[in-house]
């Protein structure tokens, strides 16, 4: 696929760190399978990632972490 971001590069399967921030707590998910532009290093998650990354944050927000750092693992 094509980078809708800088338009000239294509996307290859890769791993990528995904950082989310809200509030109070910022979680970290390393290893998170992803489309990556080989010009700019944009990333794309599918759907199914995507909601588990979602779940994954979620989780450490309801639980009062400030910080949480994970390995994803699906």
């Amino acid at each position: 696929m094509q980078c809708v971001i800088c338009k000239h590069g294509e996307t290859q399967p890769g791993w990528v760190t995904v950082t989310l921030e809200r509030n109070n707590t910022i979680v970290i998910l390393k290893g998170v399978p992803a489309e990556v532009c080989n010009n700019c290093g944009e990333y794309y998650l599918n759907e199914s990632v995507t909601d588990e990354v979602l779940k994954r944050a979620e989780e450490a927000v309801n639980k009062g972490a400030e910080v949480e750092i994970l390995r994803y693992a699906a």
